[in-house]
């Protein structure tokens, strides 16, 4: 087990290229209010407004501007406080891992029970697929504490390109409207809840997986540490036989 300073980063993004030169910028020129922690409030507060912004498209769908406007603040308050902390060598370790992913548990839930609310996708639906990123991020996590490697992304899909993606099917949402599916067993159901629950199946399967192949991994890695455990008890018992004493015996 590593401690959480000694972590090692994997954040290899599709969006990489674009985004780290970006955050780097930002963080060199922030003024010095700016702080990482009003950053993180900024990426909460940003989920509460996409939260929001989703439940009243009830009223109208051009909350669904404000619904990507609320993705463009919460990658700037999740992405830039890290990176701040870092510029600044004001990075506390401990307390910035248990609170980003505090904020991300918090984040995701308000945002899929948002979608939920809204017209355009099945609260039960988007409850699965809250349930199926947070099995994600709970499976990440330990794999991190197991391994000492954060994996922050997968199949160089990221944050980010959630953020991008949700603002580009905001974007379809508004102006294509909300078309209807009919399905052969579930019956007439909307684009974006079939969309929502095919995502909410690709992350299950992945957990399933990954969770399965990385088990197999330590299993293995502990079992032949076991055997040199194992191997070393044995020589040492060899050894110490071998430099005990003979008894001796006494002759009358």
């Amino acid at each position: 087990m590593t401690k959480v300073e000694n972590h090692k980063r994997e954040n290899d993004i599709l969006l990489g290229f674009l985004e780290r030169p970006a955050l780097k910028w930002l963080a060199a020129h922030m003024p010095a209010w700016v702080t990482p922690d009003v950053l993180t409030w900024l990426g909460i507060l940003a989920s509460i407004l996409i939260f929001i912004s989703y439940a009243f498209t009830n009223v109208s769908e051009y909350f669904l501007i404000l619904a990507s406007l609320g993705f463009v603040l919460n990658w700037l308050g999740d992405s830039l406080d890290g990176t701040l902390a870092r510029y600044r060598h004001i990075e506390r370790p401990r307390y910035g891992f248990l609170i980003d992913h505090f904020v991300d548990a918090i984040s995701t839930v308000l945002i899929f029970i948002g979608l939920g609310l809204s017209p355009y996708v099945d609260l039960t639906v988007a409850c699965m697929g809250v349930i199926a990123y947070l099995l994600v991020s709970i499976m990440v996590y330990l794999i991190t504490y197991v391994t000492g490697v954060f994996q922050i992304t997968n199949a160089k899909i990221g944050p980010t390109e959630i953020r991008l993606l949700a603002i580009i099917a905001n974007t379809s949402m508004l102006i294509i409207g909300n078309p209807i599916v009919n399905l052969p067993v579930f019956g007439p159901t909307t684009l974006y809840t079939l969309f929502v629950g095919f995502i909410a199946l690709l992350m299950t399967l992945y957990f399933l997986f990954n969770t399965s192949m990385q088990a197999r991994k330590l299993q293995l890695l502990d079992e032949k540490r076991l055997e040199r455990k194992q191997e070393k008890l044995k020589n040492a018992a060899e050894n110490k036989e071998s430099i005990a004493p003979n008894p001796v015996i006494s002759k009358h």
